[in-house]
């Protein structure tokens, strides 16, 4: 039956991203703020019927935590869900994503007129620096600059992999840092059709002030991220109707 729910969700998610990304096509040349809030009516929509059809629910913990202003969110990532669902929990958003996105039809459209910053992976240190020229313009205005560290989606519990780009840009910008946990991957596991039912948990940590040391500051952050996702999990998988626990040998995306 939860298979059978997970067909019809899927069905539903990609006919919702079809239509939103087509008839809403007139947001390209409309103000960025009208299209922003169509991507966070997505995130709203997807979400809601995750848990009507599937019984998948969210819980966010220390919003509180997130600052009015600008600011750097280094996330976890471990689903597909993360791309979509932590779009409503920000005021104004910009993601760091791969620039080769940008050449999908609608999708890649939109990925620039929300001015989200895309990089070119293969030229690594030019890439860096662009990065952090886009995230200084993006968080001028006010918005949060929204990075996942691992760049993929990384299995619950699997070993972490962080790349320097969040570094740099804590070191760039300035700004309060602020960690957020996850444990998306164990109801919305990778190149799985099931979506398994029970509560997502989004945790916002406590800010970070800017100005640590370099190895510090990965130190602390890295370690309170994996810390609080480890935690959320071990949670998850005690409650009175668990989803699957990960395999430990499944590798990440």
């Amino acid at each position: 039956m939860q298979m059978l729910r997970s067909i019809v969700y899927a069905v539903a998610f990609y006919l919702v991203t079809l239509v939103m990304l087509v008839g809403g096509s007139w947001l390209l040349v409309s103000p960025r703020s009208w299209a922003m809030a169509g991507l966070r009516l997505h995130g709203q929509i997807c979400t809601w019927l995750l848990a009507v059809i599937c019984g998948t629910r969210l819980e966010v913990r220390g919003h509180e935590n997130l600052p009015n202003g600008a600011c750097l969110v280094v996330s976890k990532h471990q689903s597909t869900w993360d791309t979509f669902a932590l779009i409503p929990l920000f005021r104004d958003p910009a993601v760091v994503l791969k620039a080769e996105l940008k050449w999908i039809p609608f999708y890649g459209w939109f990925c620039q007129k929300f001015e989200h910053i895309l990089v070119e992976r293969a030229r690594a240190a030019a890439s860096l620096k662009k990065m952090v020229a886009d995230a200084k313009d993006r968080a001028a205005i006010g918005r949060e600059i929204v990075i996942f560290p691992e760049g993929t989606r990384m299995r619950p519990g699997a070993p972490p992999d962080y790349k320097p780009g969040y570094v740099a840009l804590y070191e760039g910008l300035q700004l309060p840092c602020v960690p957020v946990a996850l444990d998306s991957g164990l109801f919305w596991p990778r190149r799985q059709w099931m979506r398994y039912p029970g509560t997502i948990v989004v945790e916002f940590l406590e800010p970070i002030p800017p100005g640590l040391p370099r190895k510090e500051f990965r130190r602390t952050i890295e370690a309170q991220i994996e810390q609080a996702c480890d935690r959320l999990m071990a949670e998850a998988l005690a409650a009175p109707m668990p989803p699957p626990k990960p395999k430990a040998t499944e590798a990440v995306a």
